[in-house]
């Protein structure tokens, strides 16, 4: 409490601090929910939260980001709980700095839910409205001037090489044991740079993406559900839209948890991934391009693909990227990602079909 109390005492918060305690269940950053007492009585709740400098070697250029792009959005909406709201800290910045930690604080959102997982289409439909509304208010926004929070995050011909280098190396004796994993991502070497080339044919342009389009990274309006804001920015960076689309379809179009060991449990629901896509594409007001539109499906199957070989690539080199839980932790979570894999190219014209319905032409 009282580590907490100095961190705090840098910040322009309110009032007098009544109590503070761990909040959430993020496996990233160190998060503390804050209730401070203002003069007139009433009661005003802040987020304290660490940036991991282990996941972000630059929390800096994380900090720049995350307040740029909350300006930017804030001169768009009306309410204020639709965009974050960082406190400065009192020498102005936007974030304090010490014992090798970078903290930082943000207004609580009210009256707001989120949910791990949708309990309704409708749940899933909203999240959906908002990451769509996320790429509609920042079309307008230089991409190119954001800092890459974690370089080359969604550089899936460069994870495929890593992935080789990790095969290759062997450096746990382990790569005996999944050959036929091996051969399921070799197999698919070319796919692994479809949106890269389609950049360089101009069919999909550089945006801001968000990153992590889970679930969770979503408030709900605590009284009517419908999409509020969209939260956890550190990622923020320029990418493609189809993979922040994709991401969410490879989470939460799923009918079995990531680490499911009954993989007849895995598939792609289609009708969750129509359900996203109409809202997504509501949400985006007509801003992407049919070509982008298109490559929803690519953009499905390669976030899906390349979290698979990122869990297959830490599964060889000993397990040091992800937090696991048993030796076979990562492999069985490879296994579910393939096995989506499977499922989206088995349904791969019914999913284009249902994009396809959504083209302006």
């Amino acid at each position: 409490m009282r580590k907490t109390l100095e961190i705090l005492s840098h910040f322009k918060i309110e009032g007098e601090i009544t109590e503070c305690g761990p909040y959430g269940n993020g496996h990233i950053n160190d998060t503390v929910l804050v209730v401070s007492k203002l003069f007139d009585g009433t009661m005003k709740r802040y987020i304290l939260q660490s940036v991991n400098i282990n996941v972000f070697k630059r929390p800096l250029e994380v900090m720049e980001n995350i307040q740029r792009v909350t300006d930017f959005l804030r001169d768009k909406n009306e309410d204020e709980r639709a965009t974050m709201h960082l406190i400065p800290n009192k020498d102005g910045s936007s974030c304090y700095i010490v014992g090798g930690k970078c903290w930082r604080i943000y207004d609580f959102i009210e009256d707001s839910i989120c949910l791990d997982l949708p309990e309704t289409t409708e749940d899933f439909y909203q999240a959906a409205v908002a990451f769509g509304e996320f790429q509609k208010n920042l079309a307008d926004f230089p991409a190119e001037k954001l800092y890459e929070s974690i370089p080359d995050f969604h550089n899936t011909p460069k994870r495929y090489n890593d992935f080789i280098e990790a095969v290759n190396s062997d450096v746990c004796g382990r790569a005996k044991n999944v050959r036929e994993e091996i051969e399921f991502v070799k197999a698919r070497k070319d796919f692994c740079s479809v949106l890269y080339d389609a950049k360089d044919r101009g069919e999909i342009p550089l945006r801001v993406t968000h990153n992590d389009t889970k679930m969770n990274n979503v408030m709900l309006d605590g009284k009517t559900r419908k999409a509020l804001c969209v939260i956890d920015l550190d990622t923020i960076m320029p990418g493609f839209s189809v993979t922040d689309f994709g991401d969410a379809i490879r989470f939460g179009a799923s009918t079995a948890s990531e680490d499911e060991k009954d993989l007849s449990k895995v598939s792609m629901d289609l009708e969750m991934f129509d359900i996203y896509t109409k809202g997504f594409l509501e949400g985006c007001g007509g801003g992407l391009l049919d070509s982008e539109i298109m490559l929803l499906p690519e953009g499905a199957k390669m976030m899906t693909l390349e979290c698979g070989m990122r869990f297959l690539t830490d599964y060889l080199n000993g397990d040091t990227y992800f937090r696991v839980h048993y030796p076979e932790h990562n492999l069985d979570r490879c296994h579910t990602q393939f096995k989506l894999v499977s499922d989206m190219e088995e349904k791969w014209d019914k999913m284009k079909d249902i994009v396809k319905a959504y083209c302006k032409d």
